[in-house]
């Protein structure tokens, strides 16, 4: 009798282990994939970059000082859109 209990053990395991590599496919199904890791790191430090100059703008009283953060604020927006289009 106990070894009818192990086969049920047995194959309640073997179901979840399969429901559990279904649910790791299902995930790496909607995961984008990406090509270019490089070009990915590229963009996210250009997005830092932006966040930081930002805050700079932010805090700057200088008209100068804004005009020039805001220059360089575009120039990162330019840079991330032609990356971005370019994956």
């Amino acid at each position: 009798m106990g070894d009818s209990g192990e086969g049920l053990v047995d194959a309640d395991a073997k179901i979840q282990e399969r429901m559990e590599e279904l649910q790791k496919s299902r995930e790496q199904a909607r995961k984008p994939r990406v090509r270019n890791h490089e070009r990915v790191q590229k963009i996210e430090s250009l997005k830092l970059a932006r966040t930081q100059l930002n805050r700079q703008l932010e805090a700057a009283t200088h008209p100068a000082r804004k005009v020039q953060l805001s220059n360089a604020i575009s120039e990162v927006d330019r840079q991330i859109a032609a990356l971005t289009a370019a994956i």
